[in-house]
């Protein structure tokens, strides 16, 4: 087989530290799938990565903790040639090559199988942010039905596909961004209200909507907006830390009495591809096709422009999804 395309990261830096590479195809073991990668979604955990502040990673590496393409080989015979497939999570682009490549070799219970005729720009934005939306609105929130919903970094591809999945389950959804011009862009997905969030204090405006807080809260920006958004939700009410768009993970001198709003409850998520069962993809992809949920993308690049894709994803600019197909 001729030599695979790949991004390749000697050491930590700037994106033009993400270098184009021939490298051998992967060979795939039993217990191994080979997928041909059709397009991948950037995520700011490979950003982080990128940087040096992920932890366990060693160098050079493909970065990419998602793709989304078509089964190679299966030695093992879980999947056939051809299937079309979801790889996800479980150390790819950290602890094993990932997803930045022409071809991914990844274990078979990374992988989820679907069927689509969607675009492969469109089925590539899919897999990281459709599986932590749904895990964040599943496991660590516990939703439901008629409930009111605050995302906080509402314009993250992860805010903007929770806002598709919380209305599609018939949540009030209030969200925020910084950006009056990206005001359009949530109310597009079906967002009730949009929350301008200019450093100030948030849990006031939601509290101006919903009088007695919201029911539940997702916190997307990090430790600095956290207590703000504990604010904002009502007594018995559910706030899941999922996100750190900030960059800044830690809570220094926790004092959980102080901290914590009296009766307000915190949750975190953090998932893996067994929390996107393949018939919640499937569901979600067939809405999509439908035209009852749209995936929100915000541009779509060729492999050669992965620097500019990344220069982009880190200036913050981006409304939705950022996608590349090899």
């Amino acid at each position: 087989m001729t030599p695979m395309r790949a991004v390749v990261l000697d050491a930590p830096g700037a994106p033009e530290a993400l270098q184009i590479r021939e490298l051998p195809v992967p060979t795939p073991v039993a217990g191994q799938v080979l997928v041909k990668v059709r397009a991948f979604g950037l995520n700011r955990s490979e950003l982080y990565t990128r940087r040096g502040l992920s932890h366990g990673v060693s160098f050079p590496r493909v970065l990419g903790i998602e793709a989304t393409g078509t089964v190679v080989a299966c030695p093992g015979g879980e999947y056939s040639p051809g299937q079309q497939v979801a790889a996800l999570m479980g150390g790819m682009g950290r602890t094993f090559d990932g997803g930045y490549a022409e071809f991914t070799c990844v274990p078979v219970r990374q992988v989820v199988p679907f069927s689509s005729a969607l675009d492969w720009a469109v089925l590539g934005a899919v897999p990281e942010m459709l599986q932590t939306a749904h895990g964040s609105l599943t496991v660590g929130l516990d939703a439901q039905r008629g409930q009111s919903l605050l995302i906080r970094g509402g314009t993250s591809s992860v805010g903007m596909a929770t806002a598709v999945l919380a209305k599609r389950l018939g949540m009030t959804v209030l969200s925020t961004t910084r950006s009056p011009a990206k005001e359009d862009a949530l109310r597009r997905l079906g967002v009730d209200h949009v929350v301008v969030d200019d450093g100030g204090n948030v849990a006031r405006q939601a509290r101006a909507i919903v009088s007695d807080g919201v029911d539940t809260a997702l916190e997307l920006i990090g430790t600095p907006t956290l207590p703000d958004t504990l604010r904002a939700v009502r007594v018995h009410g559910v706030v899941c830390f999922t996100g750190m768009l900030s960059n800044e993970w830690t809570v220094r001198d926790f004092y959980p009495i102080e901290y914590l709003p009296r009766g307000v409850r915190l949750t975190a998520y953090g998932g893996d591809a067994t929390d996107l069962p393949s018939a919640v993809l499937q569901e979600f992809l067939d809405a999509v096709a439908a035209g009852q949920a749209v995936v929100p993308i915000h541009r779509v690049y060729g492999l050669d422009q992965i620097a500019e894709a990344h220069a982009e994803m880190e200036a913050g600019r981006a409304a939705g999804k950022l996608v590349v197909v090899p």
